[in-house]
């Protein structure tokens, strides 16, 4: 057996040489630098180059000079060199670790050699982290199916409770408005946006063709687009009775998508333009190289066939290609999306009855579990008794949490991909794993492409670029988009509150949150921290919006509300 004396201690007293005390010497030498309790620096060539010996101290506190020690220092640079020592010291440590290993193995064999048939060896518990074992599909079928009959039950308890409420008719007259508004007043307003729409075309084409100025031009363009998304608030807070509540909802959705298609219209073209006519004359269209020269493309050459042309500014500007990125299944414009070569039947006609089948589920979910569990929450959300609040908020967590699931495959991946194969638009990113989020912040970057990359192209970077640090432009782009979250929600419904703005608000905290907790209990826990904002967030929102909307519009009747467990 080898003795545990360390290997560098040996090193000074051989590059010495002298006699046997002072290699001794050398050993303590040694000893004393590298137990310093103020240098860092353990290997000779620091400890060499060293000049001043001020604040250099051993393990007990006294003094070291360095002078003292210089002929050791000295002789081991003129002998082997650091980099030789260093060596030596790793190969000499590299020894002592494959013999541990060697006298280990040779002990395991000797004991599973004896008589007595040995079973046992160093083994961790699969719980346990250091046991490197990843494999939990059993438990993930456990849960799966646990949560199956946890729902099934529930589902089997509304059923038993209420009866079959599903009717298709209503979802008819819910979604047609029958019975609600005055004539078609939706319909109306969302053909009016037309107007807005051409007004934006002729503002651009004029300022391509240098009639109207750049200022005038961009402010006809920002008053355009801000009255668009403000005529459904005055519309319908001055005529909310010609509305119903699904025909607002749909006018105030529709108009905040064409207010984000408008914005990224104007801006790409205005880029387009100081592109190419105003900031940089070196910026201008690209020189054309000697090849494309001597192929002749510009003496009216013929160009390749399989290359598909390019649309240059200012030849985007048609109506052809702005109904196009109108329809188109993304908020960002571009003078040439990436396209497919064909429509493939069968990818559209699976997505197109996903849309179908998906509408009549999330109805059903609605009309039969969702319904009746907001009512029910009404009384204990009013008198403000926390402890049934509670319990109908987790009630009523599962079943609008299977709506949302419906809901997003329904939307970013069943009808966004139907839209997409209609128009042979390539890009198909809709949503990424939002799933396997490990922050707040994660999961808003993934889950909603198309708004996501909205943001940071026309305001995120917009932002930062105006001298703006990272975390104010990103509160800038939250508090943008918790002003649209209340405009689709307050606006339809006739109630201004605040919960959606303040739930989205509040996703900066949470972000914090969970990313602390990402990274001090690890990334599971903080896609725990995801799924419990998502599940349990969206229903106490249901059901705030819900208590404000019967108070506000059937106040005369909550007196004669009955409760029922």
């Amino acid at each position: 057996m080898t003795t545990n004396k360390d290997p560098q201690d040996k090193e000074p007293g051989k590059a010495e040489q002298p006699t046997k005390n002072s290699g001794s010497s050398g050993v303590g030498i040694m000893k004393r630098l590298r137990r310093s309790a103020s240098a860092t620096e353990h290997n000779l060539s620091s400890l060499r180059n060293r000049k001043s010996t001020q604040n250099l101290f051993d393990q007990h506190g006294n003094p070291i000079d360095l002078r003292q020690y210089r002929k050791v220092l000295d002789k081991d640079e003129n002998g082997n060199g650091t980099n030789g020592s260093e060596k030596k010291l790793r190969y000499r440590r590299t020894q002592s670790v494959t013999r541990a290993e060697e006298i280990s193995n040779k002990e395991e064999k000797q004991r599973r050699a004896q008589p007595g048939r040995p079973i046992h060896r160093p083994r961790d518990s699969l719980f346990s982290w250091s046991s490197g074992f990843t494999n939990f599909s059993g438990l993930v079928n456990w849960g799966f199916l646990l949560l199956c009959i946890g729902g099934l039950r529930l589902g089997l308890e509304n059923l038993l409770k209420y009866g079959i409420r599903i009717n298709p008719l209503d979802w008819f007259f819910f979604i047609s408005g029958h019975n609600e508004g005055e004539g078609h007043n939706a319909l109306i307003l969302s053909i009016y946006s037309l107007v807005h729409i051409s007004l934006c075309l002729a503002v651009e084409k004029g300022l391509a063709m240098e009639i109207i100025a750049e200022g005038l031009g961009l402010f006809i363009q920002i008053v355009n687009i801000v009255v668009l998304v403000c005529l459904p608030v005055v519309t319908i807070h001055l005529k909310g009775h010609a509305f119903s509540l699904m025909g607002a909802s749909t006018v105030c959705f529709f108009y905040s998508v064409l207010f984000l298609k408008l914005w990224s219209y104007v801006q790409t073209n205005m880029w387009c333009r100081q592109t190419y006519y105003q900031k940089n004359p070196r910026e201008r269209r690209p020189s054309i190289t000697l090849a494309e020269l001597k192929k002749g493309v510009l003496n009216g050459g013929e160009e390749d066939e399989d290359v598909s042309k390019l649309v240059q500014y200012p030849d985007n500007l048609t109506y052809n290609d702005l109904l196009y990125f109108l329809c188109a299944p993304t908020l960002c414009y571009e003078l040439n999306f990436p396209r497919t070569s064909r429509v493939r039947k069968r990818f559209l006609l699976k997505r197109l009855l996903e849309v179908v089948i998906g509408v009549n589920v999330v109805m059903a979910l609605f009309q039969q579990w969702i319904i009746p569990s907001v009512r029910n929450s009404l009384i204990p959300f009013s008198n403000m008794d926390v402890a049934l609040a509670t319990e109908r908020l987790l009630k009523l967590a599962l079943p609008n949490h299977l709506c949302w699931l419906c809901f997003f495959y329904l939307m970013f991946h069943s009808f966004l991909n139907a839209v997409g194969e209609l128009l042979n638009f390539a890009d198909r990113n809709f949503y990424c794993d939002w799933w396997n989020a490990n922050n707040i912040d994660t999961f808003w970057r993934t889950w909603n492409m198309p708004v996501h990359r909205w943001c940071v192209r026309h305001l995120y970077i917009p932002v930062v670029q105006m001298g703006y640090s990272s975390r104010q432009a990103s509160t800038i782009v939250f508090l943008f988009s918790a002003v649209f979250h209340e405009y689709l929600v307050s606006v339809p419904l006739q109630i201004y509150k605040i919960w959606a703005f303040m739930g989205m608000m509040g996703q900066i905290p949470l972000s914090a949150i969970s990313k602390s907790i990402e990274k001090k209990l690890g990334p599971r826990m903080g896609n725990i921290i995801v799924w419990a904002s998502i599940i349990l967030g969206q229903p106490l929102c249901i059901m705030a919006y819900y208590h404000d909307y019967v108070v506000q519009h059937f106040k005369n009747s909550l007196n004669g509300t009955d409760y029922s467990s």
